[in-house]
């Protein structure tokens, strides 16, 4: 009977602690937004990755003459800003909003660049490589998941370093 009680007790005991474990308010605490948002982020590398299906047959450097420092900044009221796109000078505003469970960045502005069109939206479909405290890696381009072995692709990643502030 001793035993019976004990084991009743102990039962108890773990049904109350789980519970109690359990009814603790959880809250949401995504901190992508504030890691992009805290400062502003400068260029570091544009690189420019060719595949032919899954291999890889070239990498290119881009962006290495520049003198120009370029700067994306997000705003906390989901507004952004980037200066010196492409080396040019000339800063231009947008919207940004993270989508697909935080993987992919979408960003509305269209920025005056030295293709044949004169200007595109870079950053409309961005994945987010890494998203850290000092540096974010943003890569467009042919990112589809699904792909023919010899359909040529590329992708232009993106590389930024968080500014320090003075």
């Amino acid at each position: 009977m001793k035993n019976k009680l004990l084991l009743l007790f102990v039962w108890i005991s773990l049904v109350i602690t789980g519970l109690a474990i359990n009814s603790c308010k959880k809250t949401n605490t995504n901190y992508l937004p504030t890691l992009l948002t805290n400062r502003q982020w400068q260029l570091a590398s544009v690189l420019v990755y060719h595949y032919t299906g899954t291999t890889q047959t070239s990498v290119d450097t881009l962006n290495t003459n520049c003198n120009n420092t370029q700067i994306f900044k997000f705003n906390t009221d989901n507004t952004c800003s980037y200066t010196n796109f492409d080396c040019l000078p000339d800063s231009v505003t947008g919207r940004w909003a993270f989508i697909a469970n935080n993987l992919y960045l979408s960003c509305d502005m269209t920025c005056k660049d030295t293709t044949s069109a004169g200007s595109s939206k870079p950053f409309q479909n961005a994945r987010i490589q890494n998203l850290g405290q000092y540096s974010l890696i943003l890569q467009t381009g042919d990112l589809e998941s699904y792909y023919s072995p010899t359909q040529p692709r590329r992708i232009v990643q993106y590389g930024f370093i968080r500014v320090k502030t003075q």
